[in-house]
C-alpha cells in the first residue's frame, strides 16, 4: 500500500491522477477537450501508457482518456511527455467540468457545431473558471439535436440544438400524402378532418426533418437555436432538468452558463449538487433570476466571497 497523506491524494486528484482500487496505482484522465483526440495525439497517449503505465488506456463516460496503471513515481514524468503533445490531466473537483458534445458536428442528425461549441465552452468555462471552486462539481452536456444521445437533460446544464420550422396552415394544399407528416419522428404533424396539415407545436421537439420536406415549400425554417436545460442529475440520485422555455442564440447560451454559475456560486451550499440547489430555492425562483440577469452585477463580490455551509454558516 502506497504510504501518502490524505491530503497528497487530495492534490493529486485534483489534478486528474486518481488512485485505483489496489492502493498502490493511478489513472491519469487526460482531458479532450472537444471529445476529439487526432492521430498524433492517439499515439503520444499510446506511448506513455506503454513507458509510464500497464500499456492500457480506458474511456470514460465523458469523452476522457484514461492511462492505468500509472505508479507514483512515474507521474511527473508522464504528465511531462504528454504535455509535448499539448495533453494535460484534470476533470476532477467542484468546479466546472470538461466539456461533452455528442458527434453531431459530423452527424447526418446533427442542427449545430456541437464540436466546435465544446470547444469555446472550455476555453471560456473550464480554463476560465478553473480556479473558481464552486458547492459541486458542475456538468455541461451537448446533444446537437433531441434524439438525447449524450443526455444533455441529465448534466447540471444542458445544451440542445434547435431547429424550429416556420409553418402557417392556411398555406396547405391539402396534399392527400402529406411528406411532412411522413417524415415527422413523433407524429407532431398531422392531416386533420379537413385534410389540412397541421403541426402540433406542444409535442414538436424542432428536431427539423420537416424543414423543407413540403413539395410546395409550406414548411420552412423560423431559425436555428440553442435549447437550455438546468439541473440534471445522473448519479445515486437522478433528475431531468428544468427546461428554460426559449430558444436561444449562442451568445445567449455563454450569458446563461455565467449566470447560472454565478447564482450557484452565490446561493448555493457546499456538497450540494446544482439540482438539488434549484429544487431548495424553488424553480421558478431560479428561472426567473437566470433570466433577470442581474446577477451579473454582483459578480465580483460573489467570487471573492466564500461559499455558504448547510445553515447560512460560510467557509
Amino acid at each position: 500500500m502506497l504510504n501518502i497523506t490524505a491530503a497528497e491524494k487530495k492534490a493529486l486528484k485534483g489534478r486528474g491522477y486518481i488512485m485505483t482500487n489496489d492502493g498502490e496505482h493511478f489513472v491519469a484522465r487526460v482531458i479532450t477537450v472537444d471529445g476529439v483526440m487526432t492521430g498524433e495525439e492517439m499515439e503520444k497517449l499510446a506511448e506513455a501508457a506503454e513507458r509510464f503505465g500497464n500499456g492500457r488506456t480506458a474511456m470514460t463516460s465523458r469523452l476522457t482518456l484514461e492511462v492505468q496503471g500509472l505508479t507514483y513515481d512515474t507521474i511527473e514524468p508522464f504528465n511531462e511527455f504528454i504535455a509535448g503533445a499539448g495533453l494535460y490531466t484534470g476533470g476532477t473537483g467542484s468546479r466546472v467540468r470538461p466539456i461533452v458534445p455528442c458527434k453531431g458536428t459530423v452527424c447526418v442528425h446533427g442542427l449545430i457545431d456541437t464540436q466546435s461549441l465544446a470547444r469555446e465552452l472550455h476555453e471560456t468555462f473550464y480554463k476560465g473558471w478553473y480556479d473558481v471552486k464552486l458547492p459541486h462539481k458542475f456538468k455541461i452536456g451537448i446533444g446537437g439535436c433531441p434524439n438525447n444521445c449524450i443526455k444533455p437533460g441529465l448534466n447540471d446544464f444542458g445544451i440542445m440544438g434547435q431547429r424550429v420550422p416556420a409553418y402557417d396552415p392556411d398555406d396547405c394544399s391539402g396534399c392527400k400524402k402529406c411528406a411532412v407528416v411522413e417524415v415527422c419522428p413523433i407524429k407532431a404533424a398531422h392531416l386533420d378532418e379537413d385534410g389540412v396539415m397541421q403541426i402540433d407545436r406542444e409535442a414538436c421537439n424542432n428536431c427539423g426533418k420537416c424543414v423543407d420536406q413540403c413539395n410546395f415549400d409550406c414548411v420552412t425554417e423560423e431559425k436555428i437555436g440553442y435549447r437550455i436545460m438546468v439541473g440534471g442529475i445522473w448519479g445515486k440520485r437522478q433528475r431531468l432538468g428544468t427546461v428554460v422555455d426559449e430558444i436561444y442564440t449562442k451568445e445567449q447560451v455563454f450569458e446563461m452558463i455565467e449566470r447560472a454559475l454565478l447564482l450557484y456560486r452565490e446561493q448555493g451550499q457546499t456538497g450540494e449538487r446544482f439540482g438539488v440547489f434549484i429544487e431548495r430555492i424553488g424553480t421558478d425562483s431560479f428561472i426567473s433570476q437566470l433570466k433577470a440577469g442581474d446577477v451579473m452585477e454582483r459578480k465580483q463580490a460573489i467570487l471573492e466571497a466564500p461559499l455558504h455551509l448547510e445553515g447560512g454558516a460560510t467557509c
